[in-house]
């Protein structure tokens, strides 16, 4: 049985949007002027880019906006809380430097992160599935055309849409070398307990870099585990999201062997399979060697001296799983499974260590990027809890477009069906006739498994 699409209404629709000049939203009290080091973590060439996030608001009528006042505009509130959220987070109106060693650091300079005001003539349910991909996404989110690339931009960028119907959608670009996922997190926390009236945050922020290392030099250290060589992207990829709830899970979970069901994570047992049939879709020579990069938070591995609750900086490292496209497509799913175990199992505080210690030549050499599939769980983030006064998003998480332009990424972000069913969104990026052989693997498994329904992931 053939899977069921969804397609956003977008793409026959006009979408007509008015933006307002872009403004710098600075810090709304005096904040130090000052240079802050990043860690050797934050200097990962992988994470040298910018995230694209968007949340998605539904009218409330109920809604007061900000605690302070009696308006509900989302752009004056969100502006607002913005402004004091920068007092605390004051790194990010400021602008990245690179040293005469590569060593990258923040000028504190106060300078703000750039803010768009925006209203579109389009309701909310006019989007249809709110998921990825946005085809709208590029008139959802200001992008800055100047000159100035990864180094010296802003390091946030906001854009609010008001729509017709009151909804509103918030839409913004982050530097990665400045926080990863939990750390963005933690930002968005205050950002929405500021705009609902708190004072200050419930957990303070942290800086501290140095407790992950400093930059080392790049003649200080040999690496021999990151290949010097860069991949093309595929020159024409097309983007699919696909949802798997618990029927789809269990119709996953029935491949492995029953005694190994308790020790295999949700996690595990499908990104291991999404990373078969994604080897499987892309018809890999059979000796070719297909990897899956994980990103794997660390900071849980820090017992003997944890990190600060409100550190935001990256403490996210990214382990590799190779296996040769034969071995994936003749082994049955729990040799990808073991794989992906032994990649995460060699995350240790030592390896952490290593890793930041390390980076003066690995960070400055960019991984083999060939037939690499990395996925990052967003699921634990708290993304879809955040409550700007509005409520928690419709959806809330990663744009789904790539990461820093590399088409091989995927997300895991907790979702809701129309139905209500709670389950896990996963955003595809592949070349279009792989994408089609991707569905076709998938049906393979949900509609001969004796699942009464027709393959549900494919949106």
């Amino acid at each position: 049985m053939a899977p069921q699409q969804a397609t956003s209404k977008t793409t026959s629709l006009a979408f007509n949007i008015h933006r307002r000049e872009p403004e710098l939203i600075c810090p709304a009290k005096p904040t130090p002027c000052e240079l802050k080091i990043l860690s050797g973590i934050d200097h990962q060439d992988f994470i040298r880019c910018h995230l694209r996030m968007i949340f998605f608001f539904r009218h409330n009528p109920l809604t007061k906006g900000n605690g302070n006042n009696n308006h509900s505009d989302p752009v004056e509130v969100i502006r607002k809380a913005l402004a004091e959220t920068l007092v605390y987070y004051h790194p990010f109106a400021g602008r990245l430097r690179e040293g005469p060693d590569g060593s990258l650091s923040v000028d504190c300079n106060g300078r703000g992160a750039l803010f768009v005001e925006a209203d579109a003539e389009m309701a909310l349910d006019e989007f249809g599935d709110l998921c990825p991909p946005f085809p709208c996404l590029e008139e959802l989110l200001f992008h800055d055309e100047g000159p100035r690339g990864f180094l010296h931009s802003p390091l946030l960028l906001l854009q609010v849409t008001r729509l017709k119907c009151g909804s509103f959608i918030l839409a913004f670009s982050f530097n990665h070398a400045i926080c990863d996922g939990a750390g963005l997190g933690i930002f968005l926390r205050t950002l929405g307990e500021l705009a609902n009236g708190a004072n200050v945050p419930s957990i303070p922020p942290v800086w501290d870099r140095h407790l992950l290392g400093a930059w080392v030099p790049p003649h200080a250290h040999e690496d021999v585990h990151v290949a010097s060589d860069t991949t093309p992207h595929h020159e024409s990829v097309v983007q699919r999201s696909f949802f798997f709830g618990s029927t789809e899970i269990s119709a996953i979970r029935r491949l492995v062997p029953s005694d190994l069901h308790g020790r295999i994570t949700t996690f595990e047992l499908l990104v291991s399979f999404l990373w078969r049939c994604r080897t499987l879709a892309l018809r890999l020579p059979p000796d070719a060697e297909s990897r899956l990069m994980i990103a794997v938070n660390a900071r849980p591995l820090f017992r003997n001296r944890p990190l600060p609750l409100g550190y935001y900086g990256n403490a996210v490292v990214f382990p590799v799983a190779i296996a040769t496209a034969r071995e994936l497509s003749e082994q049955p799913l729990v040799y990808a499974i073991r794989l992906l175990q032994d990649a995460k199992s060699s995350v240790t505080e030592e390896y952490v260590w290593s890793v930041a210690g390390g980076l003066g030549t690995r960070g400055r050499k960019h991984q083999t990027m060939s037939e690499t599939f990395f996925v990052s769980d967003a699921r634990h983030l708290g993304l879809d809890q955040v409550d700007l006064g509005w409520g928690q998003p419709v959806y809330g998480g990663a744009a789904g477009d790539g990461l820093g332009g590399f088409d091989g990424a995927s997300w895991l972000v907790r979702w809701k069906n129309k139905n209500g069913e709670t389950g896990i969104i996963v955003p595809v990026l592949l070349p279009e006739p792989a994408t089609e052989r991707f569905a076709e693997q998938l049906a393979l498994v949900f509609n001969n498994d004796g699942c009464s329904k027709p393959l549900r992931p494919s949106l």
